[in-house]
């Protein structure tokens, strides 16, 4: 009985030293990791950031066409609802 008293306790200190170097080895990769990918973030950020002004010229061209697409269909359904109103109140014109 007294040799597991005694021998308990040095299995488990040499198992928590394994557990705290493995903690420690782990805890070393992952900042290794978190640096790489902060790495490869911020080069993707870049090239977005290069790409910032062909968006704004596609947003505003795609603006101007929406404009101009716009007024198109506005005119066109103005000059529609003008012949469709004049046939009525011709109609109705004729019937009185």
């Amino acid at each position: 009985m007294d040799f597991w008293l005694s021998f308990l306790p040095i299995i488990i200190y040499v198992l928590l030293i394994i557990l705290l170097v493995i903690g420690i080895i782990l805890g070393i990769k992952s900042i290794i990791t978190i640096n790489k990918v902060e790495k490869v973030v911020d080069d993707v950020n870049d090239k977005v950031e290069s790409l910032n002004g062909l968006f704004q010229i596609v947003d505003f061209t795609a603006d101007k066409l929406v404009a101009i697409t716009d007024k198109v269909v506005d005119g066109i359904s103005t000059l529609a609802s003008k012949l469709f109103f004049k046939k009525k109140k011709k109609e109705e014109k004729e019937n009185e």
